[in-house]
């Protein structure tokens, strides 16, 4: 049990040496989620999007190769995962259409009205302060910009899948929501047109939601 916590600790942090394997493992792991939840949205070869707990950077890499016209931003508040995160996108950093910060989603350095599109991939379980964090993010956001969030744990209906993620949240200390409870905290943060869809055979969750 100690060692699972372990690891839960370094998904929500990676640090060391260690923390770089599970920062590129997690880019291995996640991508079957990444492609189904991204599936549910169109992205524009000129969009502005901002990737938040960007992890091993390997959804800034899948953006990038899109936003041929645009420009790719990543936030993490793990060191080590801006380290390896960069390392993967080495090449769109030096080109110029990627950056990669360190830094928390409760204070996001970029400005007011700024972006078409905001992601957080397995990221909003260990968001210090929900609704202001999705606040926060809100007001990054152009008029009419799209909040997404796609996640592998949620309060699903597939019972066995329900019970693996919330033996994993207890540990981890951590929510995991319904589809209903993401609309709430959605709604609660500004957020309008909110749409759920659900895998429920993986027990996959992707919300999608819209500044007015």
């Amino acid at each position: 049990m100690g060692f699972t916590k372990y690891i839960i600790n370094q998904v929500r942090y990676p640090r060391g040496r260690f923390g770089r394997r599970v920062a590129k493992r997690m880019n291995k792991g996640h991508a079957s989620l990444a492609v189904w939840g991204l599936s549910n949205i169109k992205l524009r070869a000129d969009m502005k999007i901002l990737d938040v707990g960007c992890g091993g950077g390997a959804n800034i890499n899948s953006f990038a190769k899109i936003v041929t016209n645009g420009k790719v931003f990543g936030i993490d508040y793990s060191p080590t995962s801006v380290e390896v995160s960069k390392e993967v996108n080495k090449e769109y950093l030096h080109e110029g259409r990627v950056e990669i910060h360190h830094g928390s989603v409760s204070a996001l350095p970029f400005d007011e009205n700024m972006f078409d599109l905001v992601s957080g991939f397995e990221a909003y379980y260990f968001w210090p302060d929900l609704i202001n964090d999705l606040k926060e993010i809100y007001r990054v956001l152009k008029i009419n910009g799209t909040l997404l969030l796609i996640n592998e744990g949620y309060k699903c209906e597939n019972k066995k899948k329900r019970k693996i993620v919330e033996n994993w949240a207890k540990l981890g200390k951590f929510k995991i929501h319904s589809p209903e409870e993401y609309k709430d905290f959605l709604a609660r943060a500004g957020f309008l047109d909110i749409q759920i869809f659900e895998q429920k055979e993986q027990g996959w969750i992707t919300s999608i939601a819209k500044k007015k």
